[in-house]
């Protein structure tokens, strides 16, 4: 669900060599943060595609008004590389105070490029909020890193993801699913077109891509640190393989893809695919109770693991609202928003909260909350996949474009 940066701003920021600039906002003292934070205003930049993150940002908002007079403003990203371009023309600008962007939904490419040139708020910040304490990131690596890149504190989590499969069982029995993504091959040349994934560099279209990846790559590690150009043909070689015999089986051959998630999950439900994915295990559920799925819909995972990883909101260097910023992070990480956010019939995001950490209150109010009909409980998710350094990302879209865009 998350919006990446692309090669061209990567490139872009690694040749201006940008260095960050420290604010005199420290979340280390809370009371001032607080005192800042009143009559500010919180621009924050997030995904703004599915009617239902938007009105969880909405009540985020308006608690947000109510309790502590910061007004939020969420602008609305198709990209999460557009918040990336803006900081970054504002740094080419020389606009080192009073940035636009105030906090952003990030992460993989787009938090390691801003990272390295400097572009985010001081490092540390995250583990300071007075919700940090609740966080599970004992238990939850990718917490602490973000796509193999060290946090550093530089980006407080908000959610959970773990890539999950739907099909509607009133079309397909259970015995039918594939397995794994050899599976998956096999599966849709015994049922051509019914298949098919959103165009890179959709952010969903490229998760899927990394997941083939992960499961053919002959050594996993490699995924692990830059692609090496050296050898990037023949480590990626299994994975185009599999797309070159997959491409002519998909939905309309190919030729064309879904525009989105919105729009693949659309397709579920008219019939015209068997199995979709998601980025989160309770989406399946979250659409059903939105009457955007019917109720026959139900997920599943490869026993040898899906994708996995965590999602995060930063404050640029220059932030012009960084204690109403700050407040904001706190308070989405809060029990009560967590708790909010994983309610499927309200969003159904996965928490990255430790129950054991939690107050007795709410930690029962998590152990109630009906994840739905659709979701697999936590232990029937799998093994989560590692992903890959945002290197391959990077360099995998740009070979699936020249290989399979539609326009070819």
């Amino acid at each position: 669900m998350i919006r990446r940066a692309g090669k061209i701003i990567a490139a872009a920021l690694l040749a201006l060599g940008l260095a960050g600039k420290a604010s005199a906002t420290d979340a280390g003292n809370w009371e001032a943060v607080v005192a800042e934070a009143r009559g500010q205003t919180v621009y924050f930049n997030a995904w703004g595609g599915s009617e239902n993150v938007n009105a969880y940002i909405r009540w985020a908002g308006d608690e947000m008004k109510a309790r502590y007079g910061v007004t939020v403003a969420h602008v609305k990203l198709d990209d999460t590389a557009k918040a990336t371009a803006t900081v970054l023309a504002e740094k080419s600008a020389g606009k080192d105070e009073g940035g636009s962007v105030d906090l952003v939904w990030i992460n993989g490419e787009n938090f390691a490029a801003m990272k390295r040139e400097g572009l985010l708020y001081a490092p540390g910040w995250a583990t300071k909020l007075p919700n940090w304490r609740y966080v599970d990131h004992e238990n939850t690596p990718t917490v602490l890193t973000d796509f193999t890149i060290p946090t550093d504190g530089l980006e407080s989590p908000w959610g959970g993801a773990k890539l999950v499969f739907f099909y509607d069982s009133a079309r397909m029995k259970a015995s039918e699913l594939p397995d794994s993504a050899a599976d998956l091959l096999e599966w849709a040349a015994a049922n051509p077109g019914r298949f098919s994934y959103p165009q890179p560099p959709d952010f969903t279209g490229s998760s899927f891509l990394k997941q083939v990846l992960i499961e053919l790559v002959d050594d996993r590690a490699k995924l692990q640190k830059p692609v090496d150009e050296k050898t990037f043909a023949t480590d990626a070689a299994p994975l185009f393989a599999c797309l070159d015999k997959l491409t002519p089986l998909l939905w309309r051959k190919g030729k064309a893809y879904p525009q989105n998630y919105a729009d693949m999950k659309q397709k579920l439900a008219d019939g015209e695919l068997d199995i979709i994915f998601a980025f989160n295990p309770a989406e399946a559920s979250s659409a059903i109770a939105n009457g955007e799925l019917p109720e026959t819909i139900r997920s599943f995972v490869f026993s040898g693991g899906t994708l996995g990883n965590t999602h995060f909101v930063a404050i640029p260097y220059n932030a012009t609202a960084k204690a109403g910023a700050l407040l904001l992070a706190d308070f989405l990480l809060s029990p009560e928003a967590q708790l909010r956010k994983q309610d499927p019939n309200i969003w159904g995001d996965p928490t990255v909260l430790s129950p054991a950490k939690l107050p007795e209150a709410d930690r029962s109010a998590f152990e109630r909350l009906d994840l739905g009909i659709a979701t697999l409980h936590p232990d029937e998710l799998g093994p989560a996949l590692d992903e890959p350094h945002p290197d391959w990302m990077t360099r995998i879209e740009t070979e699936w474009i020249r290989r399979y865009g539609a326009a070819n």
